[in-house]
């Protein structure tokens, strides 16, 4: 409903003229601009370049981060010697990274994906170590009671019980690797890609182009949640369904 309620106010505003503003474009023209975009494949390019950006950070950053996180929660040895200075590193702002990534990697996609990589890798690497230490000291009790070998209490006792968290991670990892792609497409240099077809629209004053724009950078990151979501579901489904009621 509130999507509803608030195209319905955009609707009365921009046809009953209650303001002046440029910036108000009709929704009829910002769906002219929708229609051109779609049927001259600019869309498209721009979209499959975007997407391509974010998946290939994401796997290497959530990739990375799930044997990162691993094994700091694995090893206390590991955790004592790396995690100070990773718990360091993690409170530097993303965007800080930009001017050594342009160095050691350039400017182009190469830079991007290094960029979108260290988006995804941080909530990953968190949520993964925590997931990994709140396992319940009881299960791993009994499993010893019952001689579990290492290998049979990793697989059957702690990596089930971090699953959740570890989902968490990687959901955060895929929605910040998203976000961090349009960032990317910003700061480093142009090319093809929808925060470029934003760009392209500040550039020239065509708000409905950035307005179509904002519009699909909020649908594909919503379809990505959903996507994530439903997968998550799935895998998890053996853990059962809440029966508390609020």
């Amino acid at each position: 409903m509130l999507p509803l309620g608030l195209f319905v106010l955009w609707w009365m505003a921009s046809k009953y003229g209650w303001s002046q503003s440029p910036l108000l474009v009709p929704p009829g023209k910002v769906w002219a601009t929708a229609v051109e975009q779609t049927t001259s494949g600019q869309l498209w390019i721009g979209l499959r370049s975007s997407l391509w950006r974010d998946l290939a950070g994401f796997t290497i950053g959530a990739s990375a981060g799930l044997l990162f996180g691993a094994a700091m929660g694995l090893s206390r040895l590991f955790e004592n010697t790396i995690g100070p200075s990773f718990h360091t590193l993690k409170q530097i702002s993303l965007f800080a990274w930009i001017p050594l990534i342009s160095v050691w990697f350039g400017l182009g996609d190469t830079a991007k994906v290094a960029f979108l990589s260290l988006a995804a890798f941080f909530p990953v690497v968190l949520n993964t170590f925590e997931g990994i230490r709140s396992v319940p000291r009881e299960s791993i009790e009994v499993a010893r009671v019952f001689k579990f070998s290492r290998w049979q209490l990793l697989t059957k006792v702690v990596f089930p019980s971090a699953l959740p968290s570890i989902f968490t991670g990687i959901h955060l990892g895929l929605v910040y690797a998203w976000l961090a792609t349009l960032g990317a497409e910003y700061l480093l240099v142009s090319g093809k890609g929808i925060g470029n077809t934003m760009i392209d629209g500040r550039e020239h004053f065509w708000m409905d182009l950035v307005l179509f724009g904002v519009i699909v950078v909020g649908l594909v990151g919503f379809s990505l949640t959903w996507i994530a979501g439903h997968v998550e579901a799935r895998l998890l489904r053996w853990r059962g369904t809440s029966v508390a009621q609020f």
